[in-house]
């Protein structure tokens, strides 16, 4: 709990209790105020909380979970409530009883169908009262939490009650009245249990959930209880309203019971909270209404506040009561004002007031009406009211968050004056509650609970602010001097001692002058006037002032003060002229007779006063016309300004006012290089400054030169003599020189430079000429003439010239000549040189540049750096082409002349071409940023096309925010290659290999595998980057996912790593070390032992045993033979065979079961690498209608045109026209369709036929056909709860029950598509490429690798995989597949087509038999391949298909795939479907694999018993190991599948949400009780009907071919879904089906996604009939094209025509038909369709 600087305090979630866990989904419901004491109690999710009024928690309590379940009455027992679950308490009420030995709260919650208990108010962890045996009068509340319930607590006749109004709930015991009268202690009179209604009043209705009423509020007002909710409104439009009714607090009998529906203007129907206050001085009902969400009871965001008036509410009630009891409800013109509502067997008539047989409950027809006084876009949920100083103030929460202060002006508008944000996006809820002293709300949002201050008076401190907040709770209080609340300021009854801030001409106390407001500080007379609304204070006091120390004025405050409280205040300004004359020392007359104060100047007393009098004469007046101007100045200086040092000189001044003074001495100060003499010239000119210049000539002039060039007007000249130097002429002592000595030359840079020139020479020295324009000429560099440079020459110190060309290398002297004087020569020599290139690294680069060049050649060291300059091409420092090329380097030495083609330059090739990339790049490297650190790791393995960059080491408790790569200086972050960041995963974890008995070595048989189990270890590795060792060899790696790693040892024993030295024969160990390496991390998982048969791994104590134990064995056996000796001979015989076959079987199993297990790892990492592939082939939506409308048909409607003559064609089409329309008519459709299915000669197929017709001829109507086929299914309903109705929609055995899967399969059309498309058909992919991989028999169906028994190839036929080179695109290119030896041509055919279409809609490709497979061999070597040729083998009767290992074509053999010529063979059988007994002209029978369904032929002398036989069948059994197999490889892929149908975590479909809620409603109407009834239901309509449909057939949604071998494995994923979704209990057993042993171990966890999915769907909220109704209209528009509807109609009419009379009887029967004349209208229609006769 933590106070914030706006006065707010919160009461969080988080911190409610010292177990975080079990508070983390914490939701807070209501708030209750204890007024006597101001504590706050808060009522949750499974607890309440008792906080202070500080909101400091004082105690708290647990409410729940609680087993529970909606469906059962209490209390629970697991055994008869087998769906109870631990089910979370939502508080529902929350009040508090008082009165009686003792106060406490009453707590009342969703469990246990709503029941209450009583807790007490200083500890609410106790408990007062509870029920462990409630009784169905004892059910309070709502047991659905999204349900309100309220309530309120009254005393009658000493007896305290607690009224309750609680919504329609749908699960549960039914009957339970929406208000009821509880009672909260037993009685002397009554011993009815506490919280039972039992003999107490009650509101009664008849068919609740029509009504189904929703609770706002629960009010009590007078002697009145009054709730407020909303309903639909069933006597007039059924859209949904609000209500206030009104009760009796003492009625026991309800019959005062009268309700009054509530209009606001503007749309506003639904109630969201509501609360009683004041307004204009009578009571009012506010309520913050929202408008409604289309005919359904969801709000929107549009809110409002309306009042009404409490004495309106109980006239319109009272009015309604009276026309009920006299008028029988009617007004005087005989409009129905008054009615009974709620389909109660009353009415209104004229009964004498308090009769015997008063009617109730009594409802108004017109509503009460009110002007929202405030509107808003958020939707508002909670209102609480105050009224200060008359005024009416309302606080409003809404569904963001926040608090909003309103104020209601008489009956105009509200006005938003403050809005506070108390808990972002959070709801504020309804209990919105005032503090004791009504200084604080109380606001409660989902996650805390928080004390917002009504006002915030005490924060503005001064009268401005307080007036300027607009807040009407303040205003300021002005002899306190503070911004109060009214009833704070002890003389607020007084005219202007309370100003209120909200009202605008309210105006702070202010001081209107001070007389005089400017003295001098020698003054001490002030009077103050101060004047407020006609009211004034006048005061005069003296003032003392001490002296000012730096300003000549202060300003200071006045304050008119009431005791210590300050109620006004000014500023008075002090001046002192004597600091106003010292603000200038240069002219203090000026500063004193100009400033802005009233001061004088004494001109001989040189002082500044305010008196008008000096002690001497000549005062000078701050007054006009003269003024500053009387003031004496010196105004100008006579002669030069410049002034040589060491020179006395006479200055003349010239100045005004002079004579004031008899002696005039002016002075100048010298302790700077500027003397400044200011004057006053006139007064609008300002004053004016001259300036000295102080110069000596020595200073800067070291040289005769310099001397000499500066300015004729200083008089500098060169003084020659013993220490010549430059001084002014009138210094000079010797004779000025006239000519200056020759130039000297100091030094010279840079001393070398190309034979091109170019660079800048710069020479240092004296006496380099006066001027530029003296050196202009004169200056050469080793005999080459040097153009100097006039911008860069410094005067006599320095010359820069641009050097010129030279011929040849050349060296000598820089010369630099001045006029006629003798040049002068530098003692450095410069060279010419000539410097040349012989080699760049690196020679190649890419086009983005970065690389760094390291060019090698001679005398690269010529000129400057500066000076230095390289190109690639044309190009500085970076290659801005778009191609690659070869370019050229050139590097030039001064400027860049590209004229000239003798620079020097070497060739670097540019490179572009991407796969090339990494060759051009030096040292590449990758860098990790984390807040902390930064990380460079180099890149290996570099190659053309790729690198390896080893991620470093990063502690786990740094997060890396950044990685990318640095390419030279190309920076490519990790995010833009794949479009995602780089993540660090937490390390993996591999178990040792024992993990429970660590010490001991695992034993390992040479030939399997090693399981390692883990955690996460997918998560940022693959396959190829582990690395085992077992001793010192690889163990392979052959699977790795996320919790298990399988690799394979060698199978002779390696060597141990220990002691490398040592030779091999010596290094043999028993126990090896098994190590996996995942990058840096290195596991020791343990000892692995080789179990080889020298060894055995039997103790010795065991081997004894065993062979005591054979021995008696074979002692007994020998005593039975011996016993039987002569009669069982051939027993023996046989006995012996069988063990041997036994023993034979047993090493089969263990080979047989390594070899499956070895070829399941391999096939898993093949399947996932290959599975997946292009994009989906779904079918267009035409087409999967019909294959789903139209199952098995072909020439079905859809793609059939209406065929009929021309003639005829106009008058048909006129009569499907009004086909269409009766259709169209909801009697018509419906008595159309019972009568077909009264009909005997109406079959099945008929049903679905007319009901796929149906759905195309309604396709663009769908709301009409939905709403049909519920009337339909309600029908059938009916049926089926006479009889069973576990048995409906079991099968298609009716018409609604097809239009129900045609409904399902466009509704759910899109999911498909984009949810369950995708796993479904990578399911069908992993099936196919399973079962492709292994033996399929092509006659018997049969295959080796499958899920169904009946179909598994039992056989062991030997095969291998082989890869044929194809030839395509007319052998322009070759591509390999992969095949088997043993496949049929035409198998081979099939999956050629198979790997080269990949990707294209089976309807698209060739087909097999337009194809002939063609080996070749060589040049010329072509042969023809064939299913059957003069080559097939016969034996006997039987003939055997070819194959290529019947034509022995190698592996690695060219084959391809020609067009069928006319004379060729062709293939025995079609690829769809095995032959399973074709026969042919000869009598011979086909065979591929195995003889098809007979028993092999015996010797009538060998067919001994039955028992024999089945010993003989029962070897094959044990390739019953493929089956898992098979299944362990697809188990991904059905688990994908299962969850992408029945998982929650998105939206499932509008319309299995809209039918579910459709059946619960179907259920709850017929008093289905019973779960798994409704359960079954479900199954059946979405499950069995849909989902299994398309699991078994694929081929409804893809274009792709299901063969048989695929359709029997899917037919077992499709049987265990079907188990899957029954309520019953799967158990298995030996004799259990192999296709439900499969699936024995999932069946339970898919129970549970069912069973998740059910209820998901179910506690959903429910109001989803206007979506399904907007997404049945878009379907409608989206797909109406594709349906082909006068065929369908022109289909239907078949029917008609079929049974015209029995359906034109049905239609003259019914009285509403003959009405509408339908059997006419259908007359007209055959007429028109068949020109048949009829009565017309």
């Amino acid at each position: 709990f933590a106070g914030s600087s706006d006065l707010r305090w919160s009461f969080c979630n988080c911190i409610l209790s010292k177990s975080r866990k079990k508070l983390t989904n914490l939701v807070l419901f209501h708030l209750l105020l204890d007024s006597a004491s101001g504590h706050i109690y808060v009522g949750a999710v499974n607890a309440l909380y008792h906080l202070s009024p500080d909101l400091e928690l004082i105690s708290s309590g647990r409410t729940g979970p609680k087993l529970d379940s909606p469906d059962c009455l209490p209390p629970i027992d697991p055994q008869d409530c087998t769906q109870a679950r631990e089910t979370d308490n939502t508080n529902k009420i929350l009040l508090l009883e008082e009165g009686g030995e003792k106060r406490c709260l009453i707590v009342c919650g969703t469990v246990l169908q709503g029941t209450c208990e009583k807790r007490s108010l200083g500890n609410v962890s106790e408990v007062l009262y509870q029920t462990d045996n409630p009784v169905d009068t004892q059910y309070v509340a709502a047991n659905d939490p999204r349900v309100s319930t309220v309530g309120v607590v009254v005393e009658q006749k000493g007896t305290r009650l607690m009224l309750v109004g609680r919504g329609y709930t749908s699960k549960g015991p039914g009957g339970i009245p929406p208000i009821t009268t509880r009672r909260l202690a037993p009685s002397r009179h009554h011993q009815a249990p506490t919280f039972s209604h039992e003999d107490l009043g009650k509101l009664v209705v008849g068919s609740y959930s029509e009504f189904n009423n929703h609770f706002v509020a629960a009010l009590r007002h007078n002697s009145h209880v009054y709730f407020l909710f909303s309903r639909r409104d069933v006597w007039r439009n059924r859209e949904y309203r609000t209500y206030v009714s009104r009760l009796c607090a003492g009625d026991t009998s309800f019959y005062s019971y009268v309700e009054v529906p509530l209009s606001c203007q503007g749309g506003y129907n639904l109630a969201q909270a509501a609360t009683l206050g004041t307004h204009v001085g009578s009571s009012s009902l506010f309520v913050a209404m929202a408008t409604g969400q289309a005919s359904t009871p969801a709000p929107t965001a549009r809110s409002a506040l309306c009042v009404y008036s409490m004495g309106e509410v109980d006239r319109a009630m009272r009015q309604a009561q009276l026309l009920c009891y006299t008028k029988e409800g009617r007004d005087d013109q005989g409009k129905e004002e008054a009615y009974i509502e709620y389909e109660v067997s009353s009415q209104c008539l004229k009964y004498p007031c308090g009769g015997e047989h008063t009617p109730s409950p009594i409802a108004s027809a017109v509503p009460l009406q009110a002007t929202p006084s405030l509107t808003s876009s958020s939707q508002l949920t909670a209102v609480v009211t105050s009224v200060e100083a008359g005024n009416t103030i309302v606080l409003l929460g809404d569904k963001k968050g926040q608090l909003h202060k309103v104020f209601l002006q008489g009956s105009g508008p509200g006005t938003v004056y403050e809005s506070v944000q108390v808990d972002k996006d959070s709801p504020v809820n309804a209990d919105l509650l005032l503090d004791t002293a009504r200084q604080s709300v109380y606001v409660l949002t989902e996650s805390k609970v928080t004390k917002v201050p009504v006002s915030q008076c005490e924060q503005h401190s001064d009268c401005s602010s307080c007036l300027s907040a607009g807040d009407p709770y303040c205003g300021w209080c002005v002899l306190e001097g503070r911004c109060t609340r009214r009833m704070e300021c002890p003389r607020h009854t007084q005219p202007n001692h309370w100003q209120w801030s909200y009202r605008s001409g309210s105006r702070c106390v202010t001081v209107e002058r001070v007389e005089p407001d400017v003295l001098s500080r020698e003054e001490q007379a002030l009077r103050v006037v101060t004047r407020n609304r006609g009211s004034g204070w006048f005061i005069q006091r003296p003032v003392e002032c001490r002296p000012l120390s730096s300003a000549d004025h202060l300003s200071l405050r006045v304050s008119l003060m009431f005791g210590e409280v300050t109620i006004s205040h000014t500023n008075i300004t002090f001046y002192d002229c004597r600091a106003a004359g010292q603000l200038n020392t240069t002219s203090p007359c000026m500063a004193c007779v100009g400033s802005v104060w009233p001061c004088h100047w004494c001109a001989l007393d040189q002082l500044c006063s305010h008196a008008k009098r000096c002690s001497h004469k000549h005062i000078i007046y701050n007054t006009l016309p003269r003024g500053a101007d009387a003031c004496p100045c010196v105004w100008a200086l006579k002669g030069s300004p410049l002034v040589p040092v060491g020179l006395d000189m006479q200055l003349v001044l010239l100045g005004r006012n002079l004579d004031l003074f008899e002696v005039t001495h002016p002075s100048l100060l010298w302790n700077s290089l500027y003397v400044t003499v200011q004057c006053l010239l006139t007064s609008h000119r300002g004053v004016q400054q001259e300036e000295l210049d102080l110069y000596d000539c020595a200073v800067g002039q070291s040289d005769c030169s310099q001397c000499r060039a500066v300015s004729a007007r200083y008089g500098c000249v060169w003084c020659g003599g013993e220490s010549p130097s430059c001084t002014y002429s009138g210094s000079c002592l010797s004779h000025p020189v006239e000519t200056c000595p020759p130039p000297l030359i100091t030094k010279i840079q840079p001393q070398t430079g190309p034979l091109e020139g170019g660079i800048l020479v710069t020479i240092w020295g004296s006496n380099l000429g006066q001027q530029f324009e003296d050196i202009q000429k004169g200056v050469t560099v080793a005999g080459v003439r040097c153009v100097p440079q006039p911008e860069d020459y410094v005067t006599s110190t320095r010359v820069v010239c641009e050097l010129q060309p030279s011929q040849q290398e050349t060296r000598g002297p820089v010369t630099v000549s001045v006029g006629e004087t003798e040049p002068g020569r530098s003692q450095q020599m410069f060279a010419y040189q000539d410097p040349q290139l012989s080699g760049i690294i690196p020679e190649k680069g890419p086009v983005s540049g970065g690389t760094s060049l390291t060019v090698q050649g001679s005398q690269l060291l010529t000129g400057q750096k500066v000076d230095l300059a390289a190109y690639v091409g044309l190009h500085p420092c970076y290659v801005p082409v778009n191609r690659t090329a070869e370019l050229q380097v050139r590097v030039l030495f001064g400027k860049p002349n590209f004229d000239r083609l003798n620079a020097p330059f070497l060739s670097v090739v540019i490179h572009l071409k991407y796969p090339s990339l990494f060759d051009f790049v030096n040292f590449p490297h990758c860098r990790f940023l984390s807040a902390l650190f930064q990380i460079q790791e180099p890149c290996i393995d570099v190659f053309p096309d790729q690198m390896t960059c080893v991620t470093p080491a990063v502690p786990s408790e740094f997060k890396v925010t950044g990685v990318w790569f640095e390419l030279d200086n190309v920076r490519v972050d990790f995010a833009s290659i794949d479009g995602k960041p780089f993540r660090y995963y937490p390390d993996p974890i591999l178990h040792r290999l024992n993990r429970d008995v660590p010490d001991q070595p695992f034993h390992f048989k040479p030939g399997g595998v090693i399981a390692v189990e883990g955690e996460g270890l997918t998560l940022a590795m693959t396959r190829e980057e582990v690395i085992a060792w077992v001793g010192v060899e690889r163990c392979d790696i052959k699977t790795l996912d996320s919790t298990h790693l399988y690799c394979e040892p060698p199978e002779i024993q390696p060597l141990s790593p220990d002691n490398s030295d040592t030779p091999p024969s010596l290094r043999v160990s028993w126990f090896l070390l098994l190590q996996v390496v995942m990058g840096k991390l290195e596991f020791d998982l343990g000892l692995v032992h080789y179990d080889n048969d020298v060894f055995s791994a039997v103790p010795l104590a065991a081997q004894v045993g065993l062979a005591a134990g054979a021995a008696v064995v074979v002692l007994v056996v020998l005593v039975i033979i011996l016993m039987y000796r002569r009669k069982s001979k051939q027993a023996l015989r046989d006995y012996k065979k069988v063990l041997v076959q036994l023993e034979t079987l047993e090493i089969n199993v263990g080979d047989q079961c390594r070899k499956e297990f070895t070829d399941l790892m391999t096939e898993m990492m093949d399947l996932s690498n290959d599975v997946g592939g292009p994009g989906i082939p779904f079918l267009d939506y035409r087409t999967y209608a019909e294959r789903v409308f139209f199952p098995g048909q072909r020439g079905a409607p859809l793609s059939q045109n209406l065929d009929l003559p021309e003639s005829r064609r106009q008058t048909v089409e006129q009569g499907l026209g009004q086909l269409n329309n009766l259709l169209n008519n909801r009697l018509f459709l419906i008595r159309f369709i019972h009568t077909l299915e009264a009909q005997q000669s109406f079959s099945q197929r008929d049903r679905g036929h007319v009901a796929s017709l149906l759905t195309m001829a309604l396709h663009d109507k769908l709301e009409y056909f939905t709403d049909v086929m519920k009337t339909l299914l309600g029908d059938l309903v009916q049926q089926y709860v006479a009889k069973n109705p576990k048995l409906m929609l079991r099968r298609t055995e009716t018409v609604v029950e097809k239009m129900l899967t045609n409904w399902m399969s466009i509704c759910l059309y899109s999911y498909l598509k984009e949810v369950a498309g995708e796993p479904l058909y990578m399911l069908y992919r992993a099936i196919k490429y399973q079962v492709d991989k292994g033996p399929v028999d092509s006659v018997t169906g049969k295959a080796k690798r499958t899920l169904n028994d009946s179909h598994l190839l039992r056989e062991d036929i030997d095969y291998c995989s082989m890869t044929l080179t194809v030839l395509v695109n007319n052998g322009a290119e070759a591509q390999p597949v992969k095949v088997l030896d043993i496949d049929t041509i035409t198998q081979v055919k099939d999956k050629i087509l198979d790997q080269t279409y990949k990707g294209v809609p089976f309807s698209q490709r060739p087909s097999a038999d337009s194809l002939d497979l063609e080996w070749r061999s060589g040049q010329a070597g072509h042969l023809t391949l064939s299913d059957d040729d003069v080559t097939a083998i016969v034996q006997g009767r039987w003939k055997r298909l070819n194959t290529l290992q019947h034509y022995k074509v190698p592996d690695g053999a060219t084959v391809a795939l020609i067009p069928r010529s006319q004379g060729s063979g062709h293939s025995v059988h079609p690829t769809e479907t095995p032959m399973l007994e074709v026969e042919e002209e000869e009598g011979l029978r086909l065979w591929h694999l195995v003889k098809s369904s007979e028993d092999p032929e015996i010797p009538k002398h060998r067919k001994s018993s039955m028992r024999e036989r089945e010993r003989a069948k029962a070897i094959p059994e044990i390739y019953l190991t493929r089956l898992l197999s098979m299944k362990g490889t697809l188990q991904k892929f059905v688990d994908d599948v299962f969850v992408a149908i029945l998982s929650t975590k998105r939206p499932p479909p509008i319309a299995v949400r809209y039918f579910f809620d459709f059946l619960d409603d179907m259920a709850e109407k017929h008093g289905i009780e019973d779960p798994e009834t409704v359960h079954i239901w479900k199954t059946n309509s979405l499950p069995l009907r849909f989902w299994v449909n398309i699991l078994k057939n694929p081929q409804f949604v893809f274009d792709v071919q299901v063969t048989d071998s695929v359709d029997a494995v899917l037919s077992v994923i499709a049987q265990t879904f079907i188990d899957s979704c029954t309520t019953s209990e799967h158990k298995v057993g030996r004799d259990s089906p192999v296709n439900k042993l499969l699936y024995a171990r999932e069946i339970p966890r898919y129970k549970q996604l069912v069973e998740r999915y059910y209820s998901d769907i179910h506690n959903a909220a429910s109001g989803c009939y206007q979506e399904m109704n907007s997404t049945l209209t878009e379907l409608s528009g989206s797909f109406a094209s594709e349906m082909n509807g006068l065929v369908a109609l022109h289909e239907l009419y078949k029917y008609i025509n079929k049974y015209y009379d029995q359906i034109i009887m049905a239609l003259e029967e019914d009285a509403t038909g003959q009405k509408m004349q339908l059997a006419y209208r259908l007359q007209q229609v055959a007429a028109l369709v068949e020109n048949k006769v009829t009565d017309l």
